[in-house]
């Protein structure tokens, strides 16, 4: 077992900007390694000085016993945590020479955000002149120049202000590396624990399609008034579709006759097949007849008269004549 040795945390700050809740947050941390933790809250201590606590010597005297107890818990191996206002810089200069192992964290936050996150009225108080002697508003606080560790409230949460503090810890050496991993296993596992649990996975299949309000509607059996209400309605909608559909008719146009005839006849004579088939040049004979008198009947040759070859005879025996 390692030996575990005090020291102490003064957290400093105007009233309202956090420092007993990070104290909580910090010593729940601390035991989860087994370490002997012990809060000390100047609310708490200031109740046995009722008269004096509002007071500047009051407030100097609450400084003075919180660290002489943080001084006895800290020789007895035990970490302290002193959540203190203790605006006066010289107090707490003091503090720190009492304790040998003092870590001084400063908790700002600035007076606007500290007087709306109110929720006792001591600051409304104080500005309307009913608390005479309020750090903050009638009193002075003397920030310290160079503290351990330094944390926004108005800007950081208070695990994340925590965290700064427990690495401040460890890089002191009050710590070491095995706690600190301890913590941070802890921490973790907190969060996931505080985290809402997920949906299941959606299924590769397909989901039912659910029915729409409208089939609902219809799978209900309707009323006999319903029923009567939707026959006149549907019978006055084919009304109105037939007279409409009576109306747009248009009447049909009369279909011009075609020159040529819609089909063709199956039969045709058989001259006309032939003359269809042979080609035109075919009709006409490819040279002229001989003489015109091969192209006459026989009967007009034979009524002409016989002396018309005398007559020729006479010609052939004067070209004779010549040769």
């Amino acid at each position: 077992m390692t030996q575990q040795n005090g020291f102490a945390i003064w957290l400093t700050g105007m009233s309202g900007s956090g420092k007993s809740s990070i104290a909580k947050y910090i010593a729940a941390r601390l035991r989860q390694v087994d370490r002997r933790v012990e809060i000390l809250d100047e609310n708490e201590l200031s109740l046995l000085l009722p008269e004096q606590s509002e007071s500047p010597e009051g407030r100097a005297m609450v400084v003075r016993r919180l660290s002489y107890l943080a001084e006895l818990l800290t020789r007895n191996q035990i970490a302290t945590l002193i959540a203190a206002i203790s605006p006066s810089k010289g107090l707490r200069e003091e503090a720190r020479r009492t304790v040998v192992r003092f870590v001084e964290v400063f908790v700002d936050c600035p007076t606007e955000v500290l007087i709306q996150r109110d929720t006792t009225g001591r600051y409304k108080k104080a500005l309307s002149g009913e608390i005479p002697n309020f750090v903050g508003i009638t009193e002075p606080y003397e920030p310290p120049h160079s503290p351990e560790v330094l944390i926004c409230s108005d800007e950081e949460s208070i695990e994340e202000g925590a965290q700064k503090v427990l690495k401040a810890l460890l890089d002191l050496g009050v710590l070491n590396a095995a706690e600190m991993e301890i913590i941070e296993a802890s921490r973790v596992q907190m969060e996931l624990l505080e985290r809402p649990k997920k949906e299941p996975l959606v299924s590769r299949k397909r989901p039912k399609p659910q029915k729409t309000p409208q089939k609902r509607l219809l799978l209900a059996e309707p009323s006999k008034p319903a029923r009567a209400a939707a026959q006149k309605s549907t019978a006055k909608a084919s009304t109105k579709a037939s007279k409409g559909a009576s109306k747009g008719a248009s009447k049909p146009k009369p279909v011009k006759p075609t020159s040529k005839p819609a089909h063709k006849p199956a039969y045709k004579p058989a001259h006309k097949q032939a003359n269809k088939a042979t080609p035109k040049l075919a009709s006409k004979p490819a040279s002229k007849p001989a003489s015109k008198s091969a192209t006459k009947p026989a009967s007009k040759l034979a009524s002409k008269p016989a002396n018309k070859s005398a007559k020729k005879k006479p010609a052939l025996t004067k070209a004779r004549k010549k040769k």
